[in-house]
């Protein structure tokens, strides 16, 4: 519920970037917008690329990637395979994910709920 409502605020949110003064001394202010619900990408997109991400990784077989697969007890990988799927997680939807958050994702299901309801996945 928590992380629903952040998402939601944080679709809507004008975040001041910069101030200036311009030329006759008037400030100018410019403002950034953060990710708009148009442009966040649907949760059915999520689950399909988080699921190519995990069967082209090389010690998974694919006909066991599931959107509920565990990435320890169902495919048999270990914690440092888990943080090179995070990281080609990372790189497919052009996120950064902190540490403290990337060791709490060991499922699919994990990172798709991770990534569908971070405000800069595209």
């Amino acid at each position: 519920m928590a992380s629903a409502l952040r998402s939601a605020i944080l679709r809507h949110i004008r975040v001041p970037a910069t101030q200036a003064l311009s030329a006759n001394g008037s400030r100018l202010i410019a403002v950034r917008l953060m990710s708009s619900h148009d442009d966040h990408i649907t949760k059915d997109e999520v689950i399909n690329r988080v699921l190519e991400v995990v069967k082209c990784f090389p010690k998974v077989d694919p006909s066991k990637v599931t959107p509920e697969v565990h990435f320890e007890k169902d495919l048999g990988l270990d914690s440092l395979d888990t943080v090179e799927i995070v990281m080609a997680l990372e790189e497919e939807f052009k996120l950064e994910i902190p540490d403290k958050e990337a060791v709490r994702i060991e499922s699919c299901e994990q990172a798709i709920e991770y990534v569908y309801n971070h405000p800069m996945s595209s």
